[in-house]
């Protein structure tokens, strides 16, 4: 019997002892590191196995996947906190340590690569969750994508604006949340910019219709005030904005992994140069000069 059949009878059936239920919820939160991990070991944020345990938690999700919607989490969080202590954090395979917070930039120490700014910057990825970005990094995005990632800083370093200005048409991505304080960010990003010429900043997401798209869970904070909306993205449409003025929002940490990682490296890349074809290879080697196809 699959992980999700037993959780579904335990959740039709009456409810047991807190034993039981804890042995339920513990049943969940492995089937969910299993799904996090997938494929190849990713590295997961404690946020986002939070999420894939919701997601284990909601078997009939697959069915909805075609109707927008973004329905409530199927567990809170301080049942899952719980539940995930009581597993022992250490014992979980891929589970990131939780993100430092940002260090004093007084002692700070200087950077091992002095001259790592003294190059352009095409691209630049910038995350409002700085666990979001400590799993990008995990994962090795920044390599694949030839895209630095960064925790959106209170201030970007001038030495990185200098950079981005060097490379003549630079790109900076910006990763947030579909929240009230997350749809501004791009807007607060492209005014710090201001001084650079030739800087684009590009949202990356989320926004409402995404995460109901993606069927994300979301959540309810404190309503925003009436002033605020005036900051969001004109593109909003009206239903979006009503959403987010009710308070509503949904985290990027709500994505699964693997999905998370191949959207950014498919939007920071960008469309991938033609691949030549073998025999074309082999004809351009006659005409590439030193050591290529000797002469007849």
């Amino acid at each position: 019997m699959s992980t999700r059949t037993k959780l579904s009878r335990s959740r039709s059936a009456r409810p047991g002892t807190p034993a039981s239920g804890g042995r339920l919820l513990d049943l969940a939160i492995g089937a969910a590191i299993a799904r996090a991990a997938d494929p190849g070991g990713l590295r997961f944020t404690e946020r986002q196995l939070y999420y894939e345990t919701c997601r284990v938690l909601s078997p009939a999700a697959p069915l909805l996947r075609r109707i927008p919607g973004s329905p409530p989490p199927a567990l809170r969080l301080p049942a899952f906190t719980r539940a995930l202590d009581a597993r022992g954090r250490e014992g979980v395979p891929g589970l990131l340590p939780a993100a430092a917070a940002p260090a004093d930039p007084a002692r700070s120490r200087p950077p091992s690569e002095p001259d790592l700014y003294d190059y352009g910057l095409p691209r630049l990825l910038l995350c409002q969750d700085r666990s979001i970005a400590a799993m990008l990094l995990a994962n090795h995005v920044h390599l694949e994508a030839a895209c630095p990632v960064l925790a959106v800083p209170d201030a970007l370093p001038p030495r990185l604006l200098a950079a981005l200005e060097r490379a003549d048409g630079a790109t900076v991505h910006v990763l947030h949340d579909a929240s009230p304080e997350g749809v501004t960010l791009p807007a607060r990003v492209r005014a710090a910019l201001g001084p650079v010429p030739g800087v684009r900043v590009s949202s990356l997401g989320l926004v409402p219709r995404h995460a109901a798209a993606l069927r994300l869970p979301s959540g309810r904070g404190p309503a925003p005030a009436p002033a605020a909306g005036s900051d969001w993205p004109a593109a909003l449409r009206p239903r979006e904005a009503a959403w987010l003025a009710r308070g509503r929002f949904a985290e990027v940490a709500a994505v699964p992994p693997a999905r998370l990682v191949r959207t950014v490296l498919r939007l920071t890349r960008g469309p991938r140069p033609p691949r030549d074809s073998v025999w074309g290879e082999l004809s351009g080697l006659r005409t590439a000069g030193f050591m290529t196809w000797p002469a007849a």
